[in-house]
């Protein structure tokens, strides 16, 4: 088991582990332009290659409130 997966499942086993919310009503607050979005409004994954800085600055502000993990920004690629 990886180092990651270990420290999660210790921290799970021993306490109450809070995660990250509303992602894409934090990346729509930093008022994406449709060039950001690549003319595709709304495809939040496209922020990952595009801005990236956006998807950053929502997981920082995240872990600055004490969240213990956060998730990635793939809405459309999880069922």
């Amino acid at each position: 088991m990886n180092t990651r997966s270990a420290q999660l499942r210790e921290a799970l086993a021993s306490r109450v582990v809070v995660a990250d919310g509303g992602m894409g009503t934090m990346l729509q607050a930093q008022e994406p332009s449709l060039e950001d979005f690549e003319q595709l409004e709304g495809c939040n994954e496209v922020l990952n290659v595009t801005r990236p800085d956006i998807v950053r600055s929502v997981h920082e502000e995240y872990f600055a409130v004490g969240v213990d993990c956060v998730e990635t920004n793939t809405f459309g690629a999880n069922l």
